[in-house]
């Protein structure tokens, strides 16, 4: 019985980040779109088609929660994880999570094997 590949979008705009993290997530068995342009991710975005999210916080014309926002009015159901490489501003996430501490957030830079191992565990818990 052949096993159903999770699918993952990463949207970041540094295309090293979008590639290393497609190449190693891909090798642990993930299907991953990527994206560098948050406003090509979100012409391009399928509801129902992804698991998970992993969005940049930081990026230019759109930031990571603009993009959230936009991608879950077509797909409420995804899970997302948000990448930075600056210190979170919970101030800032409270206007837009109700409780921004059950919300998936990673530090860049960030090891792949640590990576998966957060996006496993995100994906095995329920809503």
């Amino acid at each position: 019985m052949a096993r159903i590949r999770r699918r993952i979008l990463v949207v970041d705009d540094e295309p090293d980040v979008v590639a290393s993290f497609k190449v190693s997530l891909e090798d642990a068995g993930f299907d991953v779109d990527q994206y560098t342009d948050p406003s090509i991710a979100i012409s391009n975005f399928k509801a129902e088609h992804y698991d998970l999210l992993i969005i940049d916080i930081r990026m230019p014309q759109i930031d990571g929660f603009e993009l959230f926002e936009h991608l879950h009015k077509i797909d409420p159901r995804p899970k997302v994880c948000f990448i930075t490489a600056y210190e979170i501003n919970y101030h800032a996430l409270r206007e837009v999570f109700s409780s921004p501490d059950e919300t998936c957030f990673l530090k860049k830079p960030i090891q792949m094997s640590d990576l998966i191992r957060r996006i496993n565990l995100e994906l095995a818990n329920p809503q």
